[in-house]
């Protein structure tokens, strides 16, 4: 049965899995979106989805001309904002969300959450649980799913997982290491979400997905080491406090300290699915923790990962859309421009800034650059190991180390990125392509926009820096040939 789906959370890790899914069965797409510029959509997609932005968190921007639907999937969270504030956030848009629900034909809701299984829920688990109660009094039909650890490509779990064994040959680990959990393979999350739509006996209903095991996060680790070919030790530690333990994941892997203190939070509670009536209602035969791992690492080998968590927005562009920091402001800013000739060598220079950071580096400086990110990390920030999501190609949106993607355009040669790092006030990063009097040149454009005389001291003092690693970083640009890393 093809039905007309509205789909939130379209730019989320398990959104940009499941809209293909939707599309190739045949169904109508409608993606609510906060900002349209993020939702990049590959050519197989084009046409055949309708792209409507709005804010959950603004009830007069769900009052647009949106067309009635059959089913909608809730698919939103807030776990990279301020632990103090995604609760109400996570509480005031499922509610936006049901009154808007209310004035539509709308026949399901399917709302993908956690497992809470556990008498004394983590903070974040409990928000999850407080969505779904929401969702529940909605006049359409809930149908909701409680996963654990998702195991995927780019996922958050898989991610830490794979930064904590591939980085630290010994750990001294926190307690929680030793908390069951019960992993998914994310193509099974994507058939139990396409699996339960428009099945009635799904309608009010709520259930627990799962893989086969139930394995610790110790054992997670170990086992993934195995797969990967290494030799790890593990000692948990009882002395590690949830706030030490924050700090633990986000100095060793590229989780930003919001993040990291919400999953610890969630991972001292055990998440273990209480039954498996759905896998027996669909006859979805899920995939052992082995598997998922392989699985993951042939779509990253082959360059191939469809979305990962980065994806979401840092705090520090919570408020605003991307749309908001495209152009760079002038008054008020201080600016570090480099103007360099390149000839006849356009597609090389771009070619140049488009394979920047990541495995690539910054071309000049890098252990600066190196060290800037163990500050920005160690002081609560996201550091430079995001990395890229692809290695070759950058999308409005991406995370690009401690950057953010705002625009990104190859036939004219033009590159904008936003900083995601701790700073004083806010920062851009331009590279493009000029022609003027007949000559082609790279203009490499650093703008720092201040918030205070605090900031104005930090421009000064990193000043001397700035004037090294900049202009060594153009002269690179304009002049290497570079061939992105594999």
């Amino acid at each position: 049965m093809k039905s007309r789906i509205l789909l939130t959370g379209a730019n989320g890790y398990i959104g940009k899995r499941l809209l293909p899914v939707l599309v190739e069965q045949g169904h109508e797409i409608i993606c609510l979106v906060r900002d349209k510029n993020r939702l990049v959509l590959n050519k197989n997609l084009l046409g055949k989805v309708q792209i409507i932005e709005a804010d959950l968190l603004d009830p007069e921007s769900l009052k647009k001309m949106i067309p009635d639907f059959h089913v909608a999937y809730y698919l939103v969270h807030s776990m990279t904002t301020s632990t103090s504030k995604f609760y109400e956030m996570e509480k005031q848009a499922a509610e936006n969300f049901v009154d808007f629900l209310n004035t539509k034909s709308c026949r399901q809701i399917i709302y993908l959450g956690g497992i809470s299984t556990d008498v004394k829920l983590s903070r974040h688990l409990e928000s999850r649980k407080n969505v779904r109660e929401i969702l529940n009094s909605a006049q359409a039909a809930l149908t909701s799913l409680g996963a654990g650890i998702i195991v995927g490509s780019g996922s958050a779990s898989f991610e830490i997982i794979r930064d904590i064994v591939e980085k630290l040959p010994f750990m001294l680990a926190p307690r929680w290491l030793n908390t069951r959990t019960q992993p998914i393979a994310v193509r099974d999350a994507i058939k139990f979400l396409t699996g339960v739509m428009l099945n009635p006996d799904c309608y009010n209903q709520h259930f627990d997905i799962g893989g086969p095991e139930v394995m610790t996060y110790k054992e997670m680790l170990l086992q993934y080491a195995r797969v990967r070919g290494y030799k790890r030790w593990i000692i948990t530690l009882p002395v590690l406090t949830p706030r030490l333990s924050s700090y633990w994941l986000n100095l060793v892997t590229s989780t930003p300290y919001n993040l990291a203190s919400t999953l610890v939070d969630s991972m001292t509670t055990e998440v273990i699915s209480s039954d498996d009536r759905l896998q027996q209602m669909l006859g979805i035969k899920t995939t052992d923790y082995e598997t998922a791992i392989r699985r993951a690492f042939d779509k990253i080998e082959q360059h191939m990962v469809l979305s990962s968590w980065k994806d979401a927005l840092a705090s520090s562009m919570d408020e605003s859309k991307i749309s908001h920091y495209i152009e760079v402001p002038v008054n008020g800013c201080y600016q570090d421009r480099r103007k360099i000739e390149i000839g006849h060598n356009i597609d090389r220079v771009i070619t140049n800034f488009m394979s920047i950071g990541g495995k690539n580096g910054w071309y000049y400086g890098n252990w600066l650059w190196k060290f800037r990110g163990f500050i920005d990390s160690a002081i609560g920030g996201v550091g430079l190991r995001r990395g890229r999501t692809n290695p070759f190609t950058l999308m409005p949106g991406d995370a690009l180390d401690f950057w953010r993607v705002i625009d990104v355009n190859p036939a004219s040669g033009r590159l904008l990125l936003y900083a995601e790092m701790k700073l004083p006030g806010e920062a851009w990063l331009e590279f493009r392509i000029s022609r003027e009097s007949g000559q082609n040149y790279l203009i490499q454009t650093a703008t720092f926009r201040p918030r205070g005389i605090f900031a104005r001291m930090y421009w000064y003092g990193a000043l001397p820096f700035h004037l090294l690693i900049f202009s060594g970083m153009a002269h690179r640009v304009a002049t290497i040939k570079m061939l992105p890393v594999n």
